[in-house]
């Protein structure tokens, strides 16, 4: 049942619990942990959508032109990063105004009918690296339910290149398809010349099988992606009617790729038998991917101009949103 009253259906409201913030609104419940530090929760029209909290991923599993080269060695330190990482300041604003976030119990001070046009809470993530360097993650909440999400990274020209740079969203059950708008097939920066922009529609979700697992399906130029799924995690939920997520560009195209594998778990594997059961749905949307390369074979260094510089700042943003019915 829908926490907002009718009269209140244009306004989010606002639950200030001991560890987490929730926004709610019609056919939404979202939960964002101060204690994880992040979206713990995504629930669209009953169904959740997230298994982990959503975290910045700088890691993509080694190539065979990525070991060919000696990338790993260079830049390995970023698979750390990409596996342990520390939310280390929250930023939350209510209508514009900065507040700090109410945790008990200063939270007791609050009603259950606290409503509000517009919620904003940043997790600023910083690197295990050496040095370190930080990660902004805002998500702008509007009261239709869409969220707006804004990343940057924050440079640090003593580091190593990076694999790759995003966001992760782990979900709960396997995707059936997925829909998107971009270019066909599996592309890279350095991979692009014979993709053809349209609108393609991949049933299930396809890992590509490399004789050492690596990583894949990856889709560059990308407008906006569908992610379907007819199973949750609730026993109780047995209807196995289609349900859907979008997650749309905003100012500039994105990259992404949509297995039911981390790069961690294609990075542990040697032999394709080795991948564990294919369990859940991993999207990363990208702000920023290098190239594979692969010029002499497996082993020559990727073009200058499809690295990923360190140094430099990148930012980008997306709208997560409900996809429509198929």
């Amino acid at each position: 049942m829908d926490c907002i009253n009718h009269k209140d259906s244009d306004k989010l409201q606002i639950v200030y619990g001991d560890v987490v913030l929730g926004v709610h609104g019609n056919g939404f419940h979202y939960l964002f942990s101060y204690q994880v530090g992040g979206l713990e929760s995504l629930v669209i029209d009953g169904k959740e959508w997230l298994y982990r909290s959503p975290k910045p991923t700088f890691w993509r599993a080694t190539t065979c032109n990525d070991r060919g080269n000696g990338f790993p060695l260079r830049s390995g330190m970023w698979l750390s990063a990409d596996c342990f990482i520390r939310c280390s300041e929250i930023t939350l604003k209510i209508d514009g105004e900065e507040k700090k976030p109410q945790i008990a119990p200063d939270n007791n001070q609050y009603s259950s009918e606290e409503f509000t046009s517009n919620v904003s809470i940043t997790f600023t993530y910083e690197t295990i690296t050496v040095p370190s360097t930080t990660v902004d993650v805002e998500y702008e909440v509007l009261p239709s339910g869409i969220i707006n999400v804004n990343v940057h990274y924050h440079g640090n020209a003593t580091l190593p290149e990076l694999p790759v740079f995003g966001m992760r969203f782990i979900m709960p059950t396997k995707a059936t398809s997925y829909r998107y708008e971009g270019l066909s097939g599996e592309t890279y920066p350095d991979r692009m010349a014979g993709g053809l922009e349209g609108i393609y529609e991949i049933e299930g979700l396809p890992v590509t099988k490399y004789l050492v697992p690596q990583d894949c399906n990856v889709h560059m130029k990308t407008k906006w992606v569908e992610v379907y799924r007819n199973t949750t995690k609730n026993n109780s939920d047995h209807d196995n009617q289609k349900f859907g997520l979008k997650i749309s560009s905003i100012n500039k195209e994105f990259a992404f790729s949509c297995i039911p594998y981390t790069a961690l778990e294609l990075e542990n594997a040697t032999h394709q038998e080795e991948l564990p059961f294919p369990r859940r749905t991993v999207l990363s949307i990208l702000g920023a991917v290098r190239g594979v390369g692969g010029i002499n074979s497996w082993g020559a260094d990727v073009e200058p101009e499809y690295h990923i510089n360190a140094g430099e700042d990148i930012c980008y943003s997306f709208q997560i949103s409900k996809a429509k019915s198929m």
